[in-house]
């Protein structure tokens, strides 16, 4: 690929040519439309026509993605590379939003289209990248080596500011590195983000006071006003707080970019929103391209699910997503911490530790197989440690269990995973 272009590729689904579709799409997104125009002369497609670069036929589906009433098929699919001129997009992630992704999807004659990847030129590392990413979670977290063992405050929604506080001194207790708030948490009536972090913190900094660790928690401050935003990330740094949850698709580019700009926070993303994207197997966007743009504008850690989610998403689909955080855009400090979340307990740790190619660079985040322990949050924390050094150490989880009670109560209550 040419430094002064961009590359994405879709894949595209027809009941037509394929071929004849891509040339189509490369002409809409740029400079053509639906008739020959006066002014789209050869010296203006020269300097920002989209090209076709390559076709890449698979096999057809007999029945279409989206519904095509009349149309018979077989429907043929390929993976097709256009290219824009860099000079016709820029570097801001509106445009390339609106050129490249955005307009596709409203092509006449698709049945199906999945932005399937994107390669960026060099300009795109003016960005700012990661603040902090895996090397600064692990000295923010005071954790050298081994996954980060992470919590969630649970219930999810519910809890008074004293009763969160309650919650989190159990947890600083128990050994655990960070804690967020859920992403459903911002600043509701009975718990404002305030009242959250004057409870809160005096835990945090007392905990860091008595052991000399000072556990990182993660307040959720989103919102889509900037300045609330701002104001929101100002309280938790004047009250010695060094974490965000961010839900990145509701504060969106522009809100991100405000906010990394001029963060003195550890920024957490918790990307609820992007399964509209991508649960469609053939429409919308897979996540290899949707994570370059928000590692770009400063994500530091980054939710991806995990090895039998609670969610909808497969196995394939999280060992993906990690492998595509972990692979740099320009550099290794643009990569953000994995963070491997949604119904984890530590019976998913060997098989993480496996199929994420034997990474402890990682952090593993459990809310209910906690809090849900038998023996209470403390042991909940310490079975999943357990679990996690059973898996460095290659050893099966009952094996690890048979001289430690609490991963074998975690076995007994959550499954024999």
């Amino acid at each position: 690929m040419r430094d002064d272009e961009i590359q994405v590729t879709y894949r595209l689904e027809t009941a037509g040519e394929v071929e004849a579709l891509a040339t189509k799409i490369a002409s809409d997104q740029s400079t053509g439309t639906f008739t020959a125009l006066p002014g789209e002369t050869e010296e203006v497609r020269a300097r920002c026509a989209a090209r076709v670069v390559s076709v890449t036929h698979l096999e057809p589906l007999a029945v279409p993605s989206i519904p095509q009433p009349g149309e018979a098929g077989p429907f043929n699919r390929a993976d097709v590379v256009i290219s824009y001129p860099l000079e016709a997009v820029g570097t801001d992630f509106a445009a390339l939003q609106t050129i490249t992704i955005g307009g596709v999807f409203a092509v006449r004659g698709l049945s199906g289209v999945r932005v399937m990847d994107m390669a960026l030129p060099s300009a795109f590392a003016t960005h700012p990248g990661p603040q902090f990413g895996i090397e600064g979670s692990r000295r923010l977290t005071g954790v050298e080596e081994g996954p980060i063992i992470a919590s969630i405050i649970k219930p999810s929604l519910g809890l008074l500011p004293e009763e969160t506080a309650a919650a989190v001194r159990v947890l600083c207790d128990a050994g655990v590195d960070f804690i967020k708030d859920d992403e459903k948490l911002m600043s509701p009536g009975y718990s404002s983000l305030d009242k959250r972090i004057s409870a809160v913190m005096p835990v945090i900094l007392d905990h860091e006071q008595r052991t000399g660790k000072k556990v990182m928690y993660a307040f959720g401050i989103s919102s889509a006003d900037p300045e609330r935003l701002m104001r929101n990330h100002d309280m938790v740094v004047e009250a010695g707080g060094n974490a965000a949850v961010i839900n990145i698709n509701s504060i969106g580019y522009g809100g991100m970019s405000f906010l990394r700009k001029r963060s003195a926070l550890c920024l957490h993303a918790h990307r609820n929103g992007w399964d509209a994207l991508t649960r469609h197997p053939g429409l919308g966007m897979e996540f290899r391209p949707y994570q370059k743009i928000w590692r770009l504008l400063g994500v530091d850690q980054f939710q991806i699910n995990g090895i039998r989610a609670k969610y909808w998403e497969p196995d394939e689909s999280f060992v993906r997503s990690f492998h595509d955080c972990m692979t740099p855009i320009f550099s290794n400090a643009d990569r953000p911490l994995p963070v491997v979340c949604s119904g984890q307990w530590g019976g998913q740790a060997v098989d993480t530790f496996e199929r994420t190619g034997r990474t402890l660079d990682l952090m593993y985040l459990g809310g209910g197989g906690i809090h849900g322990h038998p023996m209470g949050a403390a042991a909940g924390v310490r079975a999943m440690r357990q679990a996690w050094e059973a898996a460095s150490r290659e050893l099966s989880l009952q094996e690890m269990a048979k001289d430690h009670p609490e991963l074998k109560a975690s076995l007994e209550t959550f499954g024999q995973d």
